[in-house]
């Protein structure tokens, strides 16, 4: 099987090490890593379509080759997928990670690793998001243990539409209580908008705050699982169609 592997932490990152370790020596995958230059957390789905895009082949243990990217997560993939077909290599599945940072509830909107997976499914080919729950993580193998069980168990045959976003607590894998299948949530936070300084008529903002805290929600919810100390594990798809709100239309009769 081959696996094309990407990020948005950036191809020096431990997270997607440790992933292309893990898929290369226990699923017995060929791994091709396309991994950004740099950090493009919260990138999206953002792919570049001003000026150009450098790739560069790279030493990088347990993959068969690597290449370093000047774009955005989601361009790995359109990119790598490229460079691949014309070497003569097809991709059987995509996995975006390991990621420094859980990516639940609304902040899959913002994430280039779920960006990176969506757009592998947007190419037919069976897709997945890791993450750890920690932007200074030191515990992946859970998360390794769970995206190598996907490769085994499923052989990467699903609906194509369809990508799967596993996140894990970053704790010890024998402290995590097991895993839950989600759905995706809601992830607030407190003063994510910080004012950092104000000189006349210009000011200074930046992201940041803690993540609030949740009591009396079911654990079927992703940022609650992760919260209660469980991995969850969520089928995310790109068609963003409020389907209920069509009736809505069809009551409204808007330009009819």
């Amino acid at each position: 099987m081959n696996i094309l592997i990407a990020n948005d932490d950036g191809i020096f990152a431990q997270g997607i090490h440790e992933l292309v370790k893990a898929l290369h020596q226990r699923a017995g995958a060929d791994i091709y890593v396309f991994a950004p230059d740099g950090q493009r957390s919260a990138m999206s789905h953002a792919i570049t379509m001003r000026g150009q895009i450098t790739v560069e082949e790279i030493a990088f243990a347990h993959a068969e080759k690597a290449y370093t990217v000047s774009g955005t997560p989601a361009d790995c993939v359109v990119v790598g997928i490229q460079v691949l077909r014309e070497q003569g290599i097809s991709i059987d599945m995509v996995f975006a990670g390991i990621n420094h940072g859980s990516n639940v509830g609304t902040d899959t909107v913002y994430s280039g690793t779920v960006g990176a997976a969506t757009e592998g499914s947007i190419q037919g080919i069976p897709s997945v998001a890791v993450s750890v729950d920690s932007h200074h993580a030191t515990h992946f193998e859970y998360a390794c243990d769970l995206a190598v069980d996907t490769v085994l168990k499923t052989g990467g045959k699903w609906q194509h539409h369809v990508a799967y976003n596993i996140n894990t607590p970053d704790l010890p894998k024998e402290e995590i209580k097991g895993v839950k299948y989600t759905i995706v949530g809601e992830r607030e936070y407190d003063n994510d908008i910080q004012l950092i300084s104000r000189e006349g008529a210009k000011s200074i903002y930046k992201y940041g705050g803690e993540p609030l805290i949740y009591e009396g929600k079911p654990d079927n919810i992703d940022v609650i699982a992760i919260q209660n100390g469980y991995a969850s594990i969520s089928p995310i798809r790109y068609d963003l169609t409020a389907h209920r709100a069509l009736a809505d239309l069809e009551e409204w009769r808007i330009g009819k």
